[in-house]
Formats: structure tokens, sequence, C-alpha cells
């Protein structure tokens, strides 16, 4: 299974990413145990700490880069897109079966919706801050951004919590 992780860019040594390390290197870590393959944007912030902790557990590590960008360190394969940042997320969108958003700024909020649109189960990390948090505040009976009720958006509050959902949403498929 192909899992997207989307959140905030940024110097990982800097608020707001430099607050969520741990918990974005325990959900790569998570992500690589189980054998899925975590794509993302392949650069900063959110992305370099899940991809750090893919790559710690030895796991397989996509970056999908806006224009000509190089990408961070930890990526087992780099794609150089050459478009800009929304476009790449709905490249990203359309190679994942399901999105993790982490906290994150419009960007974050363009994956969540794209992902939504695309019928790509999203899972939101509650407590992150940024579109994460504020996106739950207007989802329709708690699962669904509107009322087509396209794929559900789940909550959760931990690492365990949407390593769970995964669990689930594999076996489904």
């Amino acid at each position: 299974m192909k899992v997207g992780v989307a959140g905030y860019s940024g110097p990982v040594d800097q608020p707001p990413v430099s607050g969520l390390e741990e918990l974005c290197v325990a959900l790569g870590e998570a992500i690589a145990r189980e054998g899925y393959v975590l794509v993302n944007g392949g650069r900063d912030g959110v992305m370099e700490l899940v991809s750090s902790g893919a790559s710690r557990a030895n796991g397989q590590v996509v970056g999908i880069l806006p224009h000509e960008d190089r990408g961070n360190e930890h990526l087992s394969m780099a794609i150089r897109t050459g478009l800009d940042f929304q476009m790449r997320s709905f490249i990203m969108l359309k190679n994942v079966d399901v999105l993790i958003a982490v906290g994150g700024e419009i960007g974050t909020a363009i994956e969540i919706l794209g992902a939504y649109a695309y019928s790509v189960p999203v899972i939101l990390l509650r407590g992150t801050g940024g579109w994460t948090d504020r996106i739950a505040e207007i989802l329709i009976d708690g699962k669904y951004l509107d009322s087509r009720r396209k794929v559900e958006v789940f909550q959760v509050y931990s690492v365990g919590e949407a390593m769970e959902i995964l669990k689930n949403i594999q076996e489904a498929k």
C-alpha cells in the first residue's frame, strides 16, 4: 500500500515543524515497519522528518518534487515533475491509497481536498495544528467534506491510531 503524508514545509529546527519532530519520525518508522511505501512531496519540514523515520526503518520513500528540486536526503526515489507545488500534489494524490495530514498550511489543505475529490481516504492526525485541525471543524457528521460523502475522513490523535486505520483500509481493499 502507498501512504501519502502531507504537512508543514519549512526548516525542521523551527516551529511549527520542530514541535512535531518526534511524532513525524515515529509515523515514518511505523509506515515502513508495516511494509507500506511512503509517498510525499520530498522536501523539508514534515516531509523530511517522516522520510527520515521511514528511511531509518529501511522503508521505501518516494518524493514527488516540484520544479527541478532535488529533495531531501532520505528519498529512495525522487520524481522531479517540473511542475509547481500545487500541480505536483495532484500527481502524488493519484499515486497513493491513503493520505495522512500533519498540520500544514495551504498546500496541505489543497492535498486534503484533492484526496477527498479523488476518493482517497484521508487521515487527519489531530493536535498537529494548521489545516489538519481546522478542516476537522467543518466535517459533515465528523467524517465527510461534502454532502456527496465520497470517502471517509478519519480523525486520529496518535500514530498508533493512524496505523490501525491504515490496516483497516488495506484489509478493505
